[in-house]
């Protein structure tokens, strides 16, 4: 049964701790700052207890956070992840490891989370440069991950600690549109177009048509009417159906990419004078099986074109902002950038206010009438 005790420290602050004894059973306790929580947890304990549920939380006593990160990087990472990912991931869980990874699973809970967040952004009094909120949100991702498996599959810990209560992320600044005017465009264009490297064009054209990340773009593999899928295949080309066929996306969803116009003219190009000993539709000149390095062809162009302060990812704001400013709607170009949720597409919006303006004078024009 179960026995729950008042107590009062020096500050007059009140807490009640409770001990539950089950004869046969170890005794478990718990402290709450509320009466009310401590008889819930009292009842759902003791009933966990006699139908044989509680004790398989022995298992978040056996194990420390450390040890979890280090079967997680063994047996998950290289299965899950590639291996650009996994070099991502690997120095974030081991900076977990070195700030709470002696703590037994059992023991963790959200204040140990709110800790390491002040740790990341500087509030917790650690001398460091204080990381972006982008960066302190994929620390979060990381070790959230780990904690998924362990409750999920390992059966180690009976909840996640992290889901138990909201911890608050540093807010992300709002998303930098920066897209090619069409002078930029223009000079980039030829630029490419213009340089030794015989695959930039293609590759340039390929991705600010369909809007696909660089990783999508450079792991493409050629569709091989009579050969097995490739297993390693990012994403395949396939002319015959004038698509592309993405396996591996960052949000972990397949997503078929449209061919159209100037990208498959390039791409038929480049299927008829492709290179026999490699898939890869941008191979790299001296190893075949690896995707080609376009960054310095890429930044030669870009100064050749007098384009300043553009990444190769703002091509893929410039899929957009063309899509939104010919008048797609927000959910179209969330399906045509592989996004679940709007979220990531509203800082588009703005671009297509005329086109809005024009929908919404359609509608009023059928409901009242031209005049």
């Amino acid at each position: 049964m179960a026995n729950i005790e008042k107590r009062t420290d020096q500050t007059g602050k009140t807490s009640y701790r409770v001990k539950v004894r089950l004869k046969g059973y170890p005794d478990q306790s718990a402290t709450f700052d509320r009466l009310t929580d401590a008889r819930k947890w009292a009842a759902s304990t003791e009933s966990a207890i006699r139908e044989g549920r509680h004790f398989k939380t022995n298992e978040a006593k056996r194990h420390t956070l450390a040890e979890a990160i280090d079967r997680y990087q063994t047996d998950v990472m290289p299965k899950k992840f590639k291996a650009n990912e996994v070099r991502i991931r690997g120095p974030i869980l081991n900076w977990w490891k070195s700030q709470i990874g002696y703590l037994i699973l059992a023991d963790l809970n959200t204040t140990h989370f709110v800790i390491c967040r002040d740790t990341l952004t500087n509030k917790g009094g650690n001398q460091g440069r204080p990381l972006a909120a982008a960066t302190v949100k994929r620390h979060f991702v990381a070790i959230g991950h780990v904690l998924k498996i362990c409750h999920m599959e390992w059966r180690w810990i009976e909840r996640n600690p992290l889901k138990e209560g909201i911890i608050e992320m540093p807010e992300l600044p709002r998303g930098i549109v920066r897209f090619l005017d069409d002078a930029e465009l223009n000079r980039l264009t030829i630029a490419c177009k213009e340089s030794p490297n015989p695959l930039l064009y293609p590759a340039f054209v390929l991705a600010i048509s369909t809007g696909m990340r660089q990783s999508e773009t450079m792991n493409l593999y050629w569709r091989e009417p009579e050969a097995p899928p490739i297993e390693t295949a990012w994403g395949v080309v396939n002319l015959a159906d004038t698509c592309i066929i993405l396996h591996e996306t960052k949000n972990g969803d397949r997503r078929r990419v449209p061919l159209a116009s100037q990208a498959l003219a390039e791409l038929q190009k480049l299927s008829k004078v492709r290179r026999l000993d490699s898939a890869l539709v941008f191979p790299s000149p001296t190893h075949p099986n690896q995707p080609i390095e376009l960054k310095k062809a890429w930044l030669n162009a870009l100064k050749q074109a007098e384009v300043n302060n553009f990444r190769w990812h703002d091509l893929r704001h410039c899929t957009a902002s063309y899509l939104a400013m010919g008048g797609a709607s927000m959910v179209e170009i969330a399906a045509v950038l592989g996004h679940k949720t709007l979220d990531m597409v509203k800082r588009y919006s703005h671009l297509s206010d005329g086109h809005i303006a024009n929908v919404v004078e359609r509608m009023n024009s059928k409901l009242f009438g031209g005049g």
